[in-house]
């Protein structure tokens, strides 16, 4: 958990029942005004109504995204099996409390489609061969470069920042677009939800890879 000003940025595992714990003792004991959520209003209205396939959501976002945002979907869902817990329980959470305690509550991250696009339209042969070997050969989830990963708890931030490099090295397009630009829109939208409510606790959940960046970019924006 990271504060710069009047925010709290609280980064989560979507499929911890610790970080469930801990914003539900955070809102209990702090009561911010404004609960803000790595989430767009689509993926809001999907986590509440667990949507399925919708062939409209295919030719809204393009087959491609579509597919790819299904296979990601796939793969938490199936972590969330192991770990017993509902992918997304950590922002369903935030959003609970914000109603059951009548606090604002600010969805600060980019339409997911628009994501998945970009995603899409960027991805290059040599990070597909990349996904492919590395799928295969298990190469990125060796043994040695992911000591001491729990799925059942929020990664230490040492071992993030590894995971993210990693990322970064092979697969350049995913970290710019999942990470690096959702983190500069989160950043802005945070930043002007403190320059509207200067005075007021602002408490962030945001997806742990995403925390530092934040706090790093709106104190940037800020200046």
């Amino acid at each position: 958990m990271e504060k710069y000003d009047n925010l709290t940025v609280l980064g989560t595992s979507h499929i911890s029942t610790d970080s469930v714990k801990v914003i539900e003792n955070f809102i209990e004991k702090n009561k911010p005004f404004i609960i803000a959520v790595e989430l767009d209003s689509r993926r809001l209205e999907g986590l509440l109504a667990e949507s399925k396939f919708s062939f409209k959501g295919a030719f809204e976002m393009g087959l491609g995204a579509f597919f790819i945002g299904l296979i990601g979907s796939w793969i938490q869902k199936k972590l969330g099996n192991i770990v017993n817990v509902k992918p997304g329980s950590d922002m369903l959470k935030a959003v609970e409390m914000a109603k059951k305690y009548n606090l604002k509550l600010a969805l600060i991250d980019q339409d997911a489609r628009t994501t998945l696009k970009k995603l899409v339209k960027n991805f290059s042969w040599k990070e597909k061969g990349n996904l492919i070997y590395d799928l295969t050969i298990g190469l990125v989830f060796k043994p040695k470069k992911i000591r001491g990963f729990d799925i059942k708890k929020v990664p230490p931030k040492n071992l993030i920042k590894e995971l993210l490099e990693i990322v970064r090295e092979r697969y350049p397009t995913i970290y710019n677009v999942l990470i690096e630009e959702r983190n500069y829109i989160m950043s802005k939208n945070l930043y002007k939800l403190m320059i509207n409510y200067p005075d007021r606790k602002i408490f962030v959940v945001v997806g742990a890879g995403h925390e530092e960046g934040i706090i790093e970019m709106v104190r940037g924006i800020k200046g």
